[in-house]
């Protein structure tokens, strides 16, 4: 909706904006009407500033959204993977378990036959019967003692072979429960991507929709800059008719004063004629000349006047000085942050009590995007929240974890350290189990073996 009333807008806009036109006759009320069109034409160049801001920070979002989807994309891939391989191994683990069955049963059949033999051939009346027949007390001994040995060897036997059956049945719970975790893991990747790209194109239609104002803005702008081309052509038609009208002006004026000046050199002459035809007086010592430099100037003015033209020099609306815009050199700044990872890495002590301290929280529920580790947070937003009580800062992203602290060996992880998967983050406890933040129907947990998929980096951050 409001997209629509801002195209509205600026359509309304676009449709005023032909009926402004040249309409001053003097050159103060169109460098007026000038003025007003220059100031539409500012809010108008302001606007498509701001829609372009806004386009570009937009623009910024989706960029950062598509990286998100990207990751969650790798990490759904790998999830697959991870799935495959454990049915592969839930798969082998259950030949495993038929051929543990198979050998229990036929240990526990064999058993069965030889029990059976010794009863048909021995019990309370068929020893009876040996002893009697053989008289023999010694080889009756024996053959009880040897009895009792085949007992107790069937009876361990039978035991071990129980033992293997329930240790690979464990060993088959235990992949189908992680194989389950992974599944569960894959279902919320997937509804997270499903989230990310109705985000993307959500915002890609509000950037589509600012590409079109923006269009509509520079199409009134344009239409302002014509008309104030138009006003500035009108304005210089008006200034070329009055430096005509001057240059006519001045033209009239000059051949007025140049027919005055002949006039007077008419004048002159005429007077300068009569007095050579009065009669001569006695000389004087001393004889004025003729005049004749008045004509002359005369002669002069009048050629000035005649060469005269409006030949005022425009001005250069003055000369800038010269300014030194040459920056001076500034000493970059030096980075003096340093990485609380390898400041501690060998504090055991420190990375045990993170762990105490995350174990608090187990049992908690999971969301994506949560930091809060009562409310809900996910794998990343859980580690994030544990170490923030201990006054460490760290990203919330399971990608930008890999790169925290001081990466270790999976050999070498001690309690506290950061166990990187793909799309995941655990918490290392020690011998082989991780505290982490797993999915919505587990929430956060304990799993007993770390390596339940591939291990991508391992950081120690204390």
């Amino acid at each position: 909706m409001k997209r629509k009333i801002l195209a509205l807008s600026m359509a309304i806009v676009i449709g005023c904006a032909p009926m402004m036109t040249v309409h001053a006759d003097t050159i103060e009320g169109l460098q007026q009407q000038q003025q007003q069109t220059s100031a539409q034409l500012n809010n108008t160049e302001s606007q498509i500033n701001n829609l372009e801001d806004q386009k570009n920070e937009l623009t910024g979002e989706i960029d950062t959204l598509d990286a998100q989807l990207i990751e969650t994309i790798a990490a759904i891939n790998s999830l697959k993977d991870s799935i495959a391989n454990k049915q592969v191994e839930i798969d082998e683990t259950n030949v495993q378990l038929q051929a543990a069955q198979a050998d229990k049963d036929s240990q526990y059949a064999a058993m069965k036959k030889r029990i059976q033999y010794i009863y048909e051939k021995g019990g309370d009346i068929g020893w009876a019967t040996m002893l009697l027949e053989d008289g023999n007390i010694s080889d009756f001994l024996s053959n009880a003692e040897n009895t009792q040995k085949l007992y107790d060897y069937d009876k361990k036997a039978l035991e071990a072979y129980a033992a293997v059956v329930q240790q690979v049945t464990d060993l088959g719970n235990q992949l189908e429960t992680e194989k389950s975790d992974l599944v569960s893991m894959q279902s919320e990747q997937e509804a997270q991507q499903q989230s990310l790209e109705g985000l993307i194109e959500e915002k890609k239609a509000t950037c589509d929709d600012y590409e079109v104002q923006i269009a509509a803005a520079e199409q009134v702008a344009a239409q302002y800059q014509d008309l104030i081309n138009q006003q500035n052509a009108k304005i210089q038609e008006l200034v070329e008719e009055q430096q005509r009208a001057a240059a006519a002006a001045a033209a009239q004026k000059a051949a007025e004063e140049q027919a005055a000046a002949q006039q007077q050199q008419a004048a002159a002459q005429q007077q300068a004629t009569v007095q050579q035809q009065e009669p001569q007086q006695q000389a004087p010592a001393y004889q004025e000349p003729q005049q004749q430099a008045p004509a002359s100037n005369d002669n002069n003015n009048n050629n000035n006047n005649n060469n005269y033209e409006d030949n005022t020099p425009q001005g250069n609306g003055g000369g800038s000085a010269n300014v030194d815009t040459t920056p001076s050199y500034q000493e970059p700044a030096q980075d003096t942050s340093s990485g609380s990872g390898s400041s501690s890495s060998s504090n055991s002590s420190l990375g045990q009590a993170v762990i105490d301290y995350a174990c608090q929280f187990v049992g908690n529920p999971y969301v994506w995007g949560g930091t809060s580790l009562t409310n809900g947070a996910d794998c990343s937003g859980f580690i994030l929240s544990v170490y923030a009580n201990f006054g460490y800062s760290l990203p919330h992203s399971s990608a930008a974890m890999r790169g925290c602290g001081t990466g270790v060996s999976y050999s070498e992880a001690q309690p506290g350290d950061i166990i990187c998967y793909d799309g995941h983050v655990a918490l290392y406890m020690g011998g082989g189990a991780i505290v982490h933040a797993s999915d919505e129907r587990t929430g956060i947990k304990i799993s007993g073996n770390a390596a339940y998929r591939t291990i991508l980096a391992v950081r120690r951050i204390v």
